[in-house]
């Protein structure tokens, strides 16, 4: 891979050339604030909070170190008054429209900012619309279960027509990747609830045990993009360490392709 020249906050570097600017950074220990970036996607650029200053030759400008790739003879600053004013403008604005993320107030509390200077339109609570769910359901999971709706300052996250989603599997992957806690699930009884969205799914049900373990959309799922040699359990974690210490003590092996339970005589 090509390596190439480069500066961040003056000390220069050699790194393979189009490498994320962020990632680079935080390699050499910056402090880059984000929060709609995650390693398992492809960056996005939507909270606007990673802006640093690059100059190449005459040229000075502003822009987001998530998606910006390193080139050759780039100048990259993380720390100049003109990016420390576009993360605060940045922050107040996010603020604004989710007064309830505290990712968000800590950031601004971090920054000395008592309170936003603007008023939105139509707070969303949490959201910030980062779109980490919206990504990680379409381009991990090969699902569009959530989506945005709407534009401008009305514009939101959710199922399709608001509706309960028959796409959704109940994997919580959204849930996961949401920096503010916007998105909340519960397990309750046999129920996977997707509180958020507004999906109930049924639970697939331990078949030695009885006790709930995944979502039968989800094990669906699962089955459908596992090879044909690699077997879905329908155990959950305590019964599926019970049998194979069992069988271990047994002489038995554990390889992928052996079938749980085991086959009866």
């Amino acid at each position: 891979m090509t390596r190439i020249s480069t500066t961040i906050d003056g000390r220069q570097i050699e790194v393979e050339r189009d490498r994320w600017a962020l990632d680079v950074a935080r390699e050499m220990g910056l402090t880059i604030p984000t929060l709609c970036h995650h390693p398992a996607l492809e960056p996005y650029g939507a909270c606007r909070l990673c802006v640093v200053e690059v100059t190449k030759g005459r040229s000075t400008w502003l822009t987001t170190s998530c998606d910006l790739p390193i080139r050759e003879g780039l100048s990259i600053r993380t720390d100049t008054p003109a990016v420390r004013r576009a993360r605060r403008v940045a922050v107040e604005l996010l603020w604004a429209s989710a007064p309830d993320a505290e990712p968000v107030a800590e950031l601004a509390r971090q920054m000395g900012l008592e309170r936003p200077r603007f008023q939105p339109h139509a707070p969303r609570g949490q959201c910030i619309l980062c779109g980490l769910c919206v990504r990680v359901c379409q381009r991990i999971l090969g699902e569009s279960a959530i989506c945005f709706s709407l534009r401008g300052a009305r514009r939101n996250i959710g199922t399709p027509l608001n509706e309960p989603s028959a796409e959704c599997v109940g994997c919580r992957a959204c849930e996961v990747v949401c920096p503010t806690g916007h998105i909340r699930s519960m397990d309750v009884e046999a129920v996977r609830r997707m509180e958020t969205f507004g999906t109930d799914l049924a639970m697939a049900r331990c078949e030695e045990c009885g006790e709930p373990i995944a979502p039968d959309r989800q094990m669906a799922h699962l089955r459908q993009r596992l090879p044909a040699h690699v077997p879905l359990a329908n155990a959950c974690s305590r019964c599926r360490r019970k049998t194979s210490l069992a069988r271990l003590a047994e002489g038995q092996s554990l390889l992928v392709n052996d079938t749980y339970p085991p086959a009866r005589t």
